[in-house]
């Protein structure tokens, strides 16, 4: 798509590697040899491709004699060299865990030897040789970081920063982990002549181009997986032990446990891993984190470790219903996709929806100055400008605390009269410290204004009957959330009058005694934010995903027990 003049335009923004021994580590004699039970012998002539970008990817190679080059391309067809690699080192990044489309380009300059390290087999070698896997996995793990923040290479997003759904995509890849980048036509040449090109209109924006050229006009997210391969094709032809819809910090946590004791897991997600927690600028109160974590970089340390152990994640699916009749021997849950997938059990960790407050016009302004999370992406449209956020507790105050560092002014508008019940102490300390962030009590939003995006807020005050406004491109809501449990409907799961799913019913009618984390359902068990009861804190919801296993064991084996 673009001409060799601008083939070569990135050049000149060489990758940073700043732990480059442990990013492209060389292997020795003595651990090649350790590696070639796990692989097999391929051969490749001058120029031969090993793996292109968007294609799926064999696995790992590493490279016995010759060189390869490695290379990062985009749908407008710029390519940066990235390094080329020789003998002794190793060809892959954290997505050949599961074989998921290669995010760059290797070829062979001369003839080429390797060992191929499918990825069933190269997850053998990272848990049976756990000194060599760890240096593997590190080095799998930051390939990926340096793909991310190398700003070239990935899908294109093309438009202005306020067009369309542009944050929520970026947001969307970004929590997926996927590299991308943005250009506005504004500014950019070849932005501006390819929108001119596609007579896009500012509805089509944003338009996304993917590394294959395949141009989409403003897609919607699961458009975009499946245009870049995010979501695999053949998960509905397995059965597997256990299906675990949702991947916050107790569907990953469960994910890992299973996985790691020798379950087939299949974690299923409609949006991004990590879940409400993964949105989170800072958690600082989880045990072993004196300094605390993101959210994004917890989760993502779980992912990674639940691909190492074998689970199948399967993001972005949404669960449409679950069949708990077992017709067909297990339970069948139905994607939005038109799939079916089929397992023995089942884990129910889809937490909770961000809660949206009875407002006129407000899915109009979402995505168009309307947030319910506060990523760097948000951060940077709001930079220097005045900003609302409505909530009070622990998840405001952690928005609170990280846009304070970004806007000029944090307006926080909380409906009760104080934040003590409802928030930590620690970051209402640090909320008080703040000179820029503005507490405003018995408050709340009631009117959104503006012509596309949104300009201004209506709010007033809980005692008073008067109406004030404020000019404002940004809100954030952070007012609670409802459980995520409408798929559960017609299957006999019990939920409260919430919508929490009931666990831990004494007896079931046959007398067995039932597990403290399983539902009303014989199989079917519920840990996490979405359970009745449960403590909605991350290391609550960790443990659950942890305990929940046994139970899982205890239930498989009882099935597959022949009746007496």
């Amino acid at each position: 798509m673009a001409d060799e003049t601008t083939i070569n335009r990135l050049n000149a923004t060489a990758y940073a590697f700043p732990r480059l021994e442990q990013t492209f580590p060389t292997l020795t004699p003595q651990e090649i040899e350790r590696m070639r039970r796990f692989g097999e012998l391929r051969a490749y002539k001058s120029g031969e491709a090993l793996f292109e970008t968007g294609k799926p990817g064999p696995g790992m190679f590493v490279v016995l004699s010759g060189n390869v080059a490695i290379t990062i391309r985009d749908g407008l067809g710029i390519v940066t060299p990235v390094i080329d690699q020789g003998p002794g080192q190793f060809l892959a990044e954290i997505g050949q865990l599961s074989g998921r489309p290669a995010l760059v380009d290797g070829h062979a300059e001369g003839d080429v030897e390797t060992l191929l390290l499918p990825p069933e087999r190269l997850r053998a070698l990272l848990v049976a040789e756990a000194d060599l896997g760890e240096r593997i996995m590190r080095a799998l793990i930051l390939r990926r970081v340096s793909l991310i923040q190398g700003g070239a290479g990935g899908a294109v997003l093309i438009g202005p920063a306020s067009a369309g759904n542009m944050a929520g995509l970026q947001n969307f890849l970004s929590r997926n982990g996927q590299p991308h980048h943005f250009l506005d036509p504004d500014t950019d040449t070849d932005a501006a002549d390819l929108v001119a090109r596609y007579s896009a209109s500012r509805a089509d924006l944003p338009l996304v181009v993917c590394p294959d050229g395949t141009v989409l006009r403003n897609p919607s997210e699961i458009s975009l997986a499946m245009a870049l391969g995010m979501i695999g094709a053949h998960a509905h032809d397995k059965l597997y032990d256990v299906a675990v819809v949702g991947s916050g910090p107790a569907g990953l946590a469960t994910a890992v446990y299973a996985a790691s004791e020798g379950l087939s897991v299949a974690v299923l997600d409609s949006r991004a891993f990590g879940g409400q927690a993964g949105a989170s600028a800072r958690i600082e109160n989880y045990l072993g984190f004196p300094t605390g974590i993101s959210g994004q970089a917890l989760a993502g340390r779980a992912f990674n470790q639940a691909q190492k152990f074998g689970a199948e994640m399967l993001i972005p699916v949404s669960v449409k219903s679950l069949d708990c009749s077992k017709a067909s021997g297990a339970f069948a849950l139905s994607t939005m996709c038109g799939h079916t997938l089929r397992a023995k059990s089942v884990v129910v960790a889809s937490g909770a929806r961000y809660r949206r407050p009875e407002m006129a016009n407000l899915e109009a302004y979402e995505g168009r100055g309307v947030w319910y999370w506060a990523s760097p992406i948000e951060a940077r449209l709001c930079a220097n400008q005045d900003v609302v956020l409505v909530g009070g507790g622990n998840s405001a105050g952690q928005a609170a605390v990280f846009l304070s560092a970004h806007a000029r002014k944090v307006y926080m508008m909380i409906r009760g009269g104080g934040l003590g019940a409802s928030m930590s102490r620690y970051l209402i300390e640090r909320i008080e410290a703040t000179p820029n962030i503005e507490l405003m009590f018995n408050t709340e939003v009631i009117g959104l204004e503006g012509v596309e995006t949104l300009e201004r807020i209506r709010w007033r005050s809980r005692l008073a009957p008067d109406e004030f406004s404020l000019p404002v491109r940004n809100l954030f809501l952070f007012v609670g959330a409802d459980p995520a449990t409408g798929w559960l409907e017609g299957c006999g799961v019990q939920v409260d009058r919430a919508g929490f799913v009931v666990t831990g019913v004494t007896h079931d009618e046959s007398g067995r005694p039932v597990p403290q984390l399983e539902t009303t359902v014989p199989g079917v068990f519920a840990v996490g934010d979405v359970r009745s009861g449960s403590v909605k804190r991350v290391g609550g919801a960790i443990g659950e995903g942890a305990q929940v296993v046994a139970a899982l064991h205890g239930f498989l084996a009882d099935s597959a027990s022949p009746s007496l």
